[in-house]
């Protein structure tokens, strides 16, 4: 695996931003399941260290079961919609490794229906991990990876749905719009002052992540969905065949 920016961005050389991972630390948000557990078998094998953050602590040890016996992981427990939370991550992460190569922004979570339809609670759930959890991530991350001056890489998680604007999943799109936005944004920011250090935005369509079950890990404070919400998973599903 080789993390790769645009040709010519980045490093004025326009060369690899990251040429060894090996060695290196890699923090995944959303460690627990879906994308999060993959990318964290795949930093494994690559003989990154590994910390996972979620808030489904179980998945998190699920996910350390499937890592090779000599990687070196850790498991904290994170809610990415809290500052305070996300900061103590990297505080941990700093403390023990001194190094964050490659930062997944990775957690979310997606709620559907019509937008007329959906909650407040609806809304401050989702924008709180979707779009605020990247902002931790990123304002708690990008200055000490700044400070510590080696190449670096920064992966946001958005979606397809982050480019396309299916009926029935206004609140979704409207986090994962704002995910590729920023992430944009960010690149450019760190290329201006010639950051070694590369982004990446990743926009999945229809993969079984379990994003679709993410109401069990709801706090109980927004506990008020839409009405009318449905299977994330169903409502993409049955989009795309009307589309197709």
């Amino acid at each position: 695996m080789c993390l790769r920016q645009r040709p010519g961005a980045g490093l004025r050389d326009g060369s690899l931003v990251m040429k060894e991972l090996s060695g290196r630390t890699a923090v995944i948000t959303g460690g627990g399941s879906g994308f999060g557990r993959e990318l964290a078998i795949l930093c494994a094998k690559e003989g990154m260290c590994v910390i996972l953050a979620d808030v489904d602590v179980d998945g998190m040890r699920g996910t350390e079961a499937l890592l090779p016996a000599d990687c070196l992981c850790r498991s904290l427990r994170c809610d990415v919609s809290d500052a305070a939370s996300v900061e103590g991550l990297a505080g941990a992460c700093y403390d023990e490794f001194g190094d964050c190569g490659v930062l997944f922004n990775n957690a979310g979570v997606g709620t559907a229906g019509p937008i007329w339809a959906t909650t407040l609670d609806d809304w401050r759930w989702t924008m709180g991990i979707n779009v605020m959890g990247v902002v931790h991530g990123i304002q708690s991350f990008v200055p000490r990876m700044i400070q510590q001056g080696r190449p670096g890489y920064v992966v946001n998680t958005a979606s397809a749905a982050g480019l396309l604007a299916p009926a029935g999943s206004s609140v979704y799109c409207a986090s994962k719009f704002a995910v590729v936005g920023l992430t944009e944004c960010l690149y450019h920011e760190l290329r201006a002052e010639n950051h070694p250090i590369g982004v990446s935005v990743l926009c999945p369509a229809f993969v079984d992540t379990g994003i679709s079950t993410a109401e069990r890990n709801r706090p109980a404070s927004l506990s008020k969905p839409t009405p009318k919400r449905r299977n994330m998973r169903s409502a993409f599903v049955r989009r795309s065949n009307r589309v197709n």
